[in-house]
């Protein structure tokens, strides 16, 4: 394979005066005992300079080499001394001119505050048993997702966690309310989910991890270091061994619950881009940029990546290669993935399911406002058919059940007309169907995420509260039907953290600063509404036990799955069967009332779903005597 170049002039170009992008995997910092290797990549730079420093907030380097550029684009140096604990940055000089230091655009392990890159050894950093931590096997009819929050999910007084809003709140097992009911990752047992889907934990920008104690909050959608771990949800965020420890420790204790993971991921912007080492190693290289040199803006966060670029597409492949092979995640969320190009998902699809065929990719189908690239070549929701196992979330669904953004109406669940469609299209995992009326945009269901909620607008409670004027018993049962069509739906159900627990954010929409006051789940919530949370819980075990809620072929859903004609707008009725072979009933019948009346409907005889749970439970409670 020969060198990858992209057109630019460049100091260090090929014949064509491209500039070259290494083919070898971008390694900045190699650290070898006796001697460390450093690199940077700023092939059209005069000079550059490497500096190390005792602390990771030093004034003062103690060392400074100047670095010699080679034919790959890489300005290089190997200090010859073991100098592990030190903290490095990067000095290149353009026009002239010393732009900032940095700790370059690939560092794996920071300082606080992740300004300074950190020479350690990463066999440190492994927890006892991690060699030996493997995912566990888990069918495609069988994922459910489950979206937390770190600190959302165990700061509150009342979870009973010890490390509240730490990486290690995920590790405690016997962890209770003050009623004696499980949180923590014992709830999520219970809960029958199969991924944890993280909040971004690569390091961020906006939370100060030198003064934790001013209790700071953000989602995280502010990337800083893409290939490091965030440093607030450490114990001790000034070590950097101590974040990637933790971090694995996390890991490797979902995986031995059950659950695989899964990381939502932030290429599509950084935070404000002077500061990062994009702008520092290589200005306007890494963003589309409009010709008077600003930035165009697609992320609605001051810049947009341009993942068409060689080397941010090599950056992203190997970004995500890394976070699977160190730190052994499942899969990956894609944040605004519409800003990205289709070859690039593409690529990155192949590259993933290589190291683990059952890789789950899916993103955002959308942007916050049109990308500066052509519409039919990015990885918008209309083009998901052309990307390759990669899924998009599901708005069609989402607002049928909920209603739409500005909250006007309650959807589906509240009974408001005008849904039905979009539900349909829904349930059949949003593949071509001759009963549905919406244009496809799946080949396959599993490519179809369906969902009534996530951490952006409002939580389910608050959006109930605030468009509707029902009772809270009301409410409850809008919940429960949401959440049946989530779950009996062909795509890949996924929830919310807390929804189970019917937990508000005060009608915050986009919580993403408020303070813990506003996130944090209150964990008495699991008492006050137990009857909700068993609700979901006996979803996901009727959703395990029959598989033909998730056919996962789209020729399969246009064969099993008829709609059964009813003449009301709020009413939705289908029947899955031929299911000889695929599952252990040859039929299912799911019946959504979203109207304020009861409905008569003439159906083939059947078992309930309350006794299909009574079954479940039976079959659970003899097979736990039988090992007894």
């Amino acid at each position: 394979m020969g060198t990858i170049v992209v057109a630019a002039m460049a100091s260090c170009a090929s014949e064509s005066g491209a500039l070259v992008v290494p083919e070898a995997p971008l390694e900045e910092c190699v650290y070898m005992g006796d001697k460390t290797e450093f690199a940077v990549w700023a092939p059209d730079a005069e000079a550059a300079k490497l500096r190390l420093y005792h602390d990771a907030m030093d004034e003062t380097a103690f060392k400074t080499l100047d670095m010699k550029l080679g034919k790959d684009g890489l300005w290089k140096t190997t200090v010859k001394e073991d100098v592990k604990g030190a903290f490095y940055t990067f000095q290149v000089q353009k026009n002239g001119q010393w732009l900032e230091e940095t700790e370059g655009i690939a560092a794996k392990a920071v300082g606080v505050n992740g300004t300074r890159g950190a020479v350690i050894d990463w066999t440190e950093t492994d927890p006892e048993g991690w060699a030996e931590d493997k995912s566990p096997k888990i069918d495609p009819s069988d994922i459910i997702v489950y979206e937390m929050h770190h600190r959302d999910f165990s700061i509150h007084e009342t979870s009973g966690v010890q490390n509240k809003g730490k990486y290690l709140a995920l590790t405690e097992e016997g962890t209770k309310n003050p009623d004696g009911l499980a949180t923590g990752i014992d709830h999520l047992k219970e809960l029958g989910i199969t991924y944890v889907q993280l909040l971004p934990s690569t390091d961020f920008i906006t939370v100060d991890e030198a003064h934790l104690e001013n209790n700071q909050y953000n989602w995280g959608y502010d990337p800083y270091n893409y290939n490091a771990v965030e440093g607030s949800y450490s114990t001790d965020p000034f070590n950097p061994v101590t974040r990637i420890k933790e971090f694995k420790q996390m890991i490797q204790a979902l995986h031995n619950a059950g659950f695989r993971v899964i990381l939502d991921v932030v290429y599509n912007h950084t935070t404000d881009a002077s500061k990062t080492g994009f702008e520092r190693t290589m200005p306007g290289y890494f963003y589309r940029m409009r010709e008077d040199g600003t930035f165009f803006d697609g992320s609605g966060c001051g810049n947009e990546t341009a993942s068409e670029q060689a080397m941010f597409r090599k950056y992203m492949i190997e970004s995500l290669e890394w976070w699977m092979k160190e730190y052994h995640i499942d899969g990956f969320r894609f944040d605004l993935m519409a800003i990205h190009d289709i070859e690039t998902m593409n690529i990155i699809s192949e590259r993933l399911h290589a190291i683990d065929p059952d890789v789950v990719i899916y993103g955002e189908g959308w942007a916050a406002q049109a990308p500066a690239y052509p519409a039919e070549e990015i990885a918008l929701k209309a083009n998901t058919y052309m990307l390759d196992r990669i899924g998009a979330f599901s708005d069609n669904i989402r607002d049928a059940i909920r209603g739409p953004l500005d909250c006007s109406n309650a959807g589906f669940m509240d009974g408001i007309e005008g849904k039905k469609a979009d539900l349909m299209f829904g349930i059949v995992g949003g593949v071509q169907h001759p009963q549905v009326s919406v244009p496809a945009w799946t080949a396959s269901p599993l490519q179809h995420i369906s969902y009534a909620s996530c951490h952006d607008d409002h939580c389910l409670r608050d959006r109930l509260e605030i468009a509707t004027k029902a009772t809270e018993k009301q409410r409850l049962a809008m919940v429960k039907l949401a959440q049946t069509a989530v779950y009996t739906s062909q795509g890949i159900p996924f929830i919310f953290t807390g929804e189970e627990l019917y937990r508000h954010k005060q009608g915050v929409k986009n919580s993403y600063c408020s303070p813990d006051s506003i996130n944090a789940i209150d964990w008495t919530y699991k008492t006050k509404y137990k009857d909700l949370v068993d609700y979901y819980a006996g979803l996901a075990a009727i959703r395990h036990a029959h598989p033909g809620f998730c056919l996962g072929d789209a020729e399969l859903v246009r064969e099993k799955l008829q709609f059964i004609e009813v003449d009301d707008p709020c009413v939705v009725a289908f029947r899955i069967s031929g299911l000889e072979g695929i599952d252990s009933a040859k039929s299912l019948t799911v019946l959504l009332n979203g109207s304020k009346k009861p409905v008569a409907l003439n159906i083939p005889e059947g078992r309930t779903l309350e006794a299909l749970q009574a079954e479940l439970e039976a079959k659970a409670m003899a097979a736990q005597q039988g090992q007894m």
